[in-house]
């Protein structure tokens, strides 16, 4: 990945960064059932009627590889069905005075990105989300069947939701599986991606030292399911931010760390405005490829934002070679090296990259894995695809959005392509929303942090 992209894209990434801190966007489309790197698939066909998905049991073939190279959008009308554009003219997300911020010394606060960006939501689309998976035909992926979905929402006698609740599913004693709702009191649940025969799932829902129990008979139509626990009456509003940029730091994504370097004051300024004046902490995680100098470069949370402009100011881009990257050893560093505090907090990982994960280095903590152990710890991954991200790539890292709750976000352009703004795409989405890229980020993270509400 040594190839240069348009500079004006990274400009885009600056401004889109600066909204990566407010935070991230939302899902796109998954493919159906569970093939491992050896082919293993769970078997069966998709049954729309009772929304679930199956896959064939082709073995992988091997990752495309080759250099980089830009993508070619697609018109806006093959590209999508529908396109809702948002904040065309928009003011900056933060248009306070500028010039008591000046006075007083704090950063200069940017404006709207010129650059526009789509988010799509593959929980809630969720008919088309199966479909995209069903039909996905393209180099080969690690398939993670979750046809099946199960929602369960945890809140307090009050009504509001509970954040991190622990949720431990056991079947004949064993436990398959463990969750963490997020800032919605919601946690969701795929059994097929645990591949364990059950005719029940028993659910233990702790909060705050105490239990509560929920049984999912394994043959039940029912996919939503309520738990009102006392145990959440007792815990305060959380305001814990934890954010994590998840960075791919090869060749071609020079200008977006650059860019990054510049705003990170602003980006915290942008956060501490917000309204819930959340106690946030931000991590890295900068990788490249095997053979580069690092594969990842860990740097753990502060509370600081100068320490870490100072982590930032020692990541340069440099490396990579083909087109995919380890990713796989990326994630599994970013979600079990650096001290996430989980407990009553909001964690979230920025993923900035536009490279799909090497997927035939033999790796047993592959994505599929992590984006499992993430939803267990209640981090939500929200990937953010720079220009040419190919079709493995947009169907990785939906996968990463969907399964842990993110939202899928991707740059989109004008006719005249990357460093121009509008509406277009050439990735499998429809029904998207577009608009400015930072006003988009900021968006998400006060989304994020308004269901914490008193």
């Amino acid at each position: 990945m040594n190839h240069k992209r348009i500079p004006f894209l990274f400009l885009i990434f600056l401004t889109f960064v600066i909204v990566l801190t407010a935070c991230g966007g939302e899902t796109v489309k998954e493919t159906d059932s569970t093939t491992t790197e050896t082919g293993e698939d769970s078997g069966g066909g998709i049954d729309a009627a009772t929304g679930s998905e199956r896959a064939g049991s082709e073995p992988p073939s091997a990752p495309s590889g080759g250099v980089k190279v830009a993508a070619t959008r697609a018109s806006a009308d093959t590209a999508v069905a529908e396109v809702i554009v948002e904040g065309e003219s928009a003011e900056p997300a933060f248009s306070g005075d500028a010039e008591m911020r000046a006075a007083s010394g704090e950063p200069a606060l940017q404006p709207n990105s010129a650059l526009n960006a789509g988010e799509v939501d593959d929980n809630a689309q969720w008919d088309d989300y199966l479909l995209y998976l069903r039909d996905y035909s393209g180099a080969s992926v690690i398939r993670v069947d979750v046809g099946e979905r199960h929602q369960i929402f945890v809140r307090d006698s009050q009504g509001n939701p509970i954040l991190s609740a622990r949720l431990a599913v056991q079947v004949n004693g064993q436990t398959i599986a463990t969750l963490r709702t997020h800032s919605d009191g919601r946690a969701y649940f795929f059994p097929r991606a645990y591949d364990v025969p059950a005719d029940e799932y028993q659910v233990t829902v702790t909060v705050n030292g105490r239990d509560q129990t929920l049984t999912i008979p394994a043959d039940t139509l029912q996919r939503e399911w309520e738990i009102t626990h006392p145990g959440g009456d007792q815990i305060p509003a959380a305001t814990q931010l934890d954010i994590l940029f998840l960075i791919d730091a090869t060749g071609s994504m020079a200008d977006e760390i650059n860019q990054l370097k510049e705003n990170i004051q602003a980006i915290s300024a942008k956060i501490d405005a917000l309204p819930s004046q959340p106690d946030v902490r931000f991590g890295m995680v900068a990788y490249r490829d095997q053979g580069d100098a690092f594969v990842t470069n860990v740097f753990d949370f502060t509370p600081q934002v100068n320490e870490f402009a100072a982590d930032l100011n020692n990541v340069f881009a440099d490396g990579g070679g083909d087109y995919p990257e380890d990713l796989n050893e990326a994630l599994f560093q970013a979600i079990h090296t650096p001290e996430w505090r989980v407990d009553n907090t909001v964690s979230l990982i920025f993923l900035v990259a536009d490279a799909p994960p090497h997927l035939d280095y033999g790796q047993q903590n592959h994505y599929a894995v992590e984006m499992l152990n993430a939803a267990a710890r209640g981090i939500k991954i929200y990937p953010i695809a720079s220009s040419g991200l190919d079709g493995q790539g947009e169907y990785i890292f939906r996968q990463l959005a969907q399964v842990t709750g993110g939202r899928f976000i991707f740059l989109t352009y004008g006719a005249g392509g990357p460093g121009t703004s509008g509406t277009e795409t050439d990735l499998n989405v429809e029904d998207y929303t577009v608009s400015a890229l930072d006003q988009l980020v900021v968006k998400i993270v006060e989304e994020e942090m308004a269901y914490l509400a008193p």
